[in-house]
């Protein structure tokens, strides 16, 4: 067990850590709090917000816009894509360890291809999949019209029945990569004694993979979980470039709605009320997150 000299020493050395997080995190979250009770305004900076109480929080509660734009971002760019990347990723991972791969010697090259999407900017990325997907000159539809799937060019990212099953195909090309490598080096981290017993008392793949692979497994998914909607849940780059939050508002975000609000609407009070809901709904993430994880990373410190 770690002493109370111990316990001192480790406060000791985060202290600064902890102190450079509040100065650079800490402030800013205060200022955008107060900002949420004025109508401070982009044109008016100078001068300041007047102090309006809840107003902004009350309008986001009873506008249909803002349960639409929330609904966009917890179901469409959050839980459908981390739950598709999941899978996928699992599979995959499943693929580039399984014996089929080294029978042939095709690991590495997998492997190598592999990285080619996750070493890809997301900015970049964006710009190829917009030539791609493009209702005019986009390849995609060169190759759907010569198999005769579809009659005449689709505008992907222009219509409301294909813009997010698009969006969320860019999301997953880019930042697949990244959960099928943390997949794999947790499949190769299985004790290789666990399966062999396991097959030498019967059991066969899939109860192999049920019993012994997946419940090894699930320290890394309940953690590749909860970091991917982290980083996707807030973020703003692949929604803004690929569609600009549209077509018209269909795709807006609440990353989106934030910079909306703030840089177009110069309504910088509403901006950082819509900031502070979607701090507070991340901050509940979080202390998921430090409860389940990283209780367990520090038990022996804490």
């Amino acid at each position: 067990m770690v002493g109370e000299r111990d316990r001192l020493f480790v406060a000791l050395m985060l202290a600064p850590i902890f102190f450079f997080l509040i100065f650079f995190y800490g402030y800013p979250t205060l200022f955008n709090l107060y900002n949420s009770f004025t109508d401070l305004n982009l044109m008016g900076l100078k001068k300041g917000g007047e102090f309006i109480g809840f107003e902004h929080y009350a309008e986001l509660l009873t506008s249909r816009d803002f349960f639409r734009v929330l609904w966009n971002t917890l179901f469409w760019l959050t839980a459908v894509s981390v739950s598709i990347r999941l899978l996928l990723g699992l599979l995959l991972a499943l693929l580039l360890n399984s014996e089929v791969l080294r029978r042939y010697r095709l690991t590495t090259v997998s492997r190598v291809l592999l990285l080619v999407p996750w070493a890809t900017p997301p900015i970049v990325a964006v710009v190829v999949w917009r030539w791609l997907l493009d209702g005019r000159q986009g390849i995609v539809n060169d190759w759907l019209m010569g198999l005769g799937l579809i009659d005449q060019p689709i505008a992907f990212l222009a219509s409301i029945h294909t813009v997010w099953p698009a969006l969320i195909l860019i999301i997953i090309w880019n930042t697949l990569p990244l959960v099928t490598l943390t997949f794999l080096a947790a499949l190769q981290s299985v004790p290789p004694e666990l399966l062999e017993a396991a097959e030498m008392d019967g059991a066969g793949v899939f109860n192999r993979f049920f019993h012994v692979t997946l419940p090894h497994l699930m320290p890394t998914v309940v953690v590749m979980t909860l970091l991917l909607i982290f980083w996707t849940f807030n973020n703003f780059v692949y929604v803004w470039l690929a569609t600009g939050a549209g077509p018209g508002l269909f795709t807006n975000v609440l990353a989106t709605e934030i910079y909306i609000k703030g840089f177009i609407d110069f309504e910088l009070g509403f901006s950082s009320a819509v900031g502070m809901v979607m701090a507070a709904m991340m901050g509940v993430f979080g202390l998921f997150y430090f409860r389940y994880v990283a209780m367990r990373e520090f038990r022996d410190i804490l």
